[in-house]
């Protein structure tokens, strides 16, 4: 029997990143380190994406999976939202940088006309849809409310409207989406950016070839 060929090591700096608006934000950051990716990952199939840098490569994973990507070493650095950091916890990561990006908040909306302080006063349960069960949950009770966590992965809005839950918890931005379904954002929970985030032992190990990147990205945010 044949023995499968290994997967040749990458000795150089692996960045994680995913599809969508942070790839498009870190665009000008990964300019600024000298970087520029061989393939547009909104076109191309391939996961991991070479660079103009034989040193450096990208690889293409879900916004959620960054931090574990990074965590256990499969990237020396990625590019996270301060959602998905609270939600994962931060285990084994440094976090060097807020790159000022793919800003928004985080916070509790209800349908429009819902006497949310009126019912957390009366210490009453509800019912809440999110993706961000640990951060809800944290939330919830740090206030002293009794909550039961419906989790959803899209269309967040459609919960208060169909009965399934009586609020949410979700990113907002120009909150027109929440209008458009006659929800209302009530409370924020946390403001939410793009972090730069670094393999805690690859930052000890070689930081002199992740360094380099780490200040470039620091120079970007700054003239921005």
């Amino acid at each position: 029997m044949m023995n499968a060929q290994a997967t040749p090591r990458f000795d150089g700096v692996t960045i994680a990143l995913s599809k969508g608006r942070i790839f498009e934000d870190t665009a000008h950051l990964l300019k600024m380190a000298g970087i520029t990716p061989l393939a547009d990952p909104e076109h191309s199939r391939e996961l991991i994406l070479p660079t103009d840098r034989p040193d450096v490569r990208l690889v293409i994973v879900r916004a959620s999976d960054v931090p574990t990507y990074v965590q256990y070493g499969a990237a020396d650095i990625g590019v996270a939202g301060k959602d998905v950091l609270m939600e994962h916890g931060g285990s084994g990561l440094y976090q060097p940088l807020d790159l000022q990006i793919a800003k928004c908040r985080l916070m509790v909306a209800v349908p429009q006309g819902f006497d949310y302080a009126g019912t957390i006063r009366r210490g009453a349960r509800l019912r809440v849809a999110t993706k961000y069960e640990t951060t809800a949950r944290n939330h919830f009770a740090e206030k002293g409310v009794h909550v039961d966590l419906i989790k959803l992965y899209g269309s967040m809005e459609l919960a208060p409207l169909t009965g399934l839950a009586d609020v949410i918890v979700d990113l907002v931005s120009s909150g027109n989406t929440l209008k458009a379904n006659h929800l209302e954002a009530v409370e924020e929970i946390a403001l939410i950016s793009a972090r730069l985030i670094v393999n805690v032992a690859a930052w000890k190990l070689h930081r002199s070839r992740i360094a380099p990147i780490v200040e470039a990205f620091a120079r970007g945010v700054a003239s921005s």
